[in-house]
């Protein structure tokens, strides 16, 4: 493994510039001895020393970033997250996030949550995941609506790449997600303190060395999808950690082959989150397109 590609996974949502400047100013070693270079090979036993500087102790402040609002009322909003935007400050991705958006969209947003520097973040998507989310913009819609996530009763439904194709046109992965034993920042399938999951995919399209599925998750747990694609043999395109990234040798159109080399992570999208409204009732449905 890259020490890069480590890194990247280990320090949640960091960025590839973040994680450059770490090593430019001599903040990483493997196994005690400075590093210069952030694309050397790692073997298993290695240890790695990183050291992040303390980030700005301001809560997140209000930025002008475009938000494509799905639905809003007084309890929340739903909003179409873009891939490459980070939900909430992180190493390296202290502005430019999706709760800097909100709150310069809802000037009167309360800072719901029981954290404050990712206020009314009930779920989150992976940095380059696209589509649906939901933030809560009052502490009771915020309360009932982590709720429903901690429940599962969130509706929600994806498009991914993944290689090759299922001869299945749906089927069922039932598969506990636990830490992997052999890199603690992945995740792996496991029966170790693993967690209940379960996803449901339908084959949509089939391109031969790679097909479009739908999935639907009954669980949420961190990673699912990409552990559960790589699980049935069917990794998701463009995944640095759990995917495909290396596309030499596919024997593909040049407008595909350019497109799939500037993936710049996972071909994930949330098409549609579905959620209970926290004061009436009414299910609340919204979907995009990828």
């Amino acid at each position: 493994l890259r020490l890069d590609v480590f890194l990247a996974d280990a320090i949640e949502d960091s960025s590839r510039s973040f994680l450059q400047k770490l090593v430019k100013d001599k903040q990483v070693t493997l196994n005690g001895e400075v590093i210069v270079k952030s694309k050397r090979s790692m073997v298993e036993g290695d240890i790695v020393g990183v050291t992040i500087p303390t980030p700005p102790p301001a809560l997140p402040e209000p930025e002008d970033i475009p938000l494509e609002i799905l639905y809003e009322d007084e309890a929340f909003l739903m909003v179409n997250k873009p891939s490459g935007m980070v939900v909430h400050p992180a190493p390296g991705h202290y502005t430019g996030t999706l709760v800097n958006a909100v709150l310069h969209h809802c000037p009167d947003f309360a800072q719901s949550g029981v954290d404050m520097a990712r206020p009314g973040i009930v779920h989150r998507l992976d940095r380059f995941t696209s589509g649906v989310m939901v933030v809560a913009k009052t502490q009771s819609a915020f309360t009932h609506l982590a709720k429903q996530a901690s429940d599962h009763s969130f509706e929600r439904r994806y498009l991914a790449l993944v290689r090759g194709e299922f001869k299945e046109d749906y089927g069922r992965i039932n598969a506990g997600i636990g830490r992997s034993l052999a890199d603690r920042s992945r995740m792996a399938v496991t029966g170790i303190r693993a967690k209940d999951a379960i996803t449901n995919f339908t084959s949509k399209e089939r391109f031969g060395l790679a097909s479009l599925v739908g999935l639907k998750l009954d669980t949420g747990r961190t990673h699912q999808i990409r552990v559960h694609m790589r699980f049935a043999g069917r990794p998701l395109l463009g995944d640095p950690v759990y995917g495909v990234t290396d596309f030499k040798g596919w024997t593909v159109p040049s407008d595909v082959l350019e497109a799939l080399q500037a993936l710049e992570g996972q071909a994930l999208h949330a098409e549609v989150l579905g959620v209970t409204h926290p004061v009436s009732g009414e299910r609340i449905v919204r979907s995009t397109k990828p």
